[in-house]
């Protein structure tokens, strides 16, 4: 594996600072696109890759401009393209649809482009997500079911997959997808409702807080860790035969469940700090989300390895450490173990 060259958009991300570091780790020269915004704001915008920044090599290109990106993979010339760049929080995608879908779905098809042009045998990833199923039609979900997404940003997710699709039969690209079903980690965004939960729960440990106002908690997910994710990325590209595949756990949990077991850990009752706002409702709800993850388990060997408690107490230990809280004091008064 040593010597071989990969470029990731979004490095800067949850899942790309974590592909990063796998990557790494098996050798790679590892580049990132970045916006040029970023490179003069490092503290902030680069601080998930900051631990690794010297080993990686990144290039300003921007999703919205094509000669960027192709002057980007002229000068890369890599052997493995990882395509995690999106606008990716759904709220956001109903208060501005037409940056959400021109961002998302231009920005692959640049990618595309420009891995055609430049560097056909390079091997490409397209980050799909669980969101383009949407309404489902059928529980669980796999690759052969049928999408009916319900935001702009599933729209612009189901674009993007046929996109990659159509470079592969059309072009002979060796291009696959994975279809993420919801993943999270101490790297999450703050407008996440996972994150937005830990460290809701961490600030009221701290006495920063004194209530956690969510939307829908009826609404289920499928969550596993970024990091055992962006695995079955990196296993996609090592196939002989591209192919599309569903990357989740197989278990669903409510955003009630979520918000429990971050409360138990922290020894708090849920019920006593939550407010329900109606205001962070979606336009559009979808309901129950969970993935058939059968396929990347027969044919890449891989399933996901930490579980849904693991997950939640990882994330609420970090936020705790972040705002000077000692969970493990905590934890010795709670009812749940890790």
């Amino acid at each position: 594996m040593k010597g071989r060259r990969a470029l990731i958009t979004g490095i800067t991300g949850q899942d790309g600072s974590y592909l990063a570091e796998l990557l790494l780790s098996k050798g790679y020269e590892v580049h990132g696109l970045v916006r040029r915004v970023a490179l003069q704001d490092p503290g902030h915008r680069l601080e998930r890759i900051a631990h690794i920044q010297d080993k990686l090599q990144l290039h300003s290109a921007s999703l919205e401009s094509f000669p960027s990106i192709y002057q980007a993979f002229q000068k890369v010339q890599p052997d493995e393209c990882y395509h995690l760049a999106a606008q990716s929080f759904v709220s956001y995608s109903f208060e501005d649809e037409f940056s959400t879908i021109n961002t998302n779905i231009n920005g692959t098809h640049y990618v595309l482009a420009a891995l055609k042009a430049v560097c056909p045998k390079c091997r490409f990833y397209f980050a799909g997500s669980s969101e383009m199923f949407g309404k489902v039609a059928e529980v669980p979900q796999s690759e052969t079911t049928r999408f009916h997404p319900r935001s702009a940003y599933g729209i612009s997710k189901v674009a993007g997959f046929d996109l990659t699709r159509n470079y592969r039969e059309a072009y002979g690209i060796h291009a696959s997808a994975g279809i993420l079903f919801n993943h999270e980690s101490p790297r999450r965004g703050f407008e996440f409702v996972t994150r937005k939960i830990t460290f809701g729960v961490a600030s009221i440990l701290a006495g920063k807080a004194k209530e956690l106002r969510l939307g829908n908690l009826e609404a289920k997910r499928d969550w596993g860790h970024a990091r055992d994710y962006v695995e079955a990325m990196w296993l996609m590209l090592q196939q002989d035969e591209p192919d599309d595949y569903v990357v989740a756990t197989g278990e669903t949990h409510s955003v009630h469940e979520f918000a429990d077991m971050a409360f138990d850990l922290a020894g708090l009752k849920a019920d006593d700090y939550i407010v329900i706002d109606p205001q962070l409702y979606r336009p559009a709800e979808v309901q129950l989300l969970i993935g058939n993850p059968a396929k990347a388990k027969a044919v890449l060997n891989w399933s996901s390895r930490t579980s849904f408690t693991e997950l939640v107490y990882e994330m609420l230990e970090s936020d705790c450490r972040a705002l000077g809280v000692d969970l493990s004091q905590r934890r010795r008064k709670a009812a749940v173990s890790v």
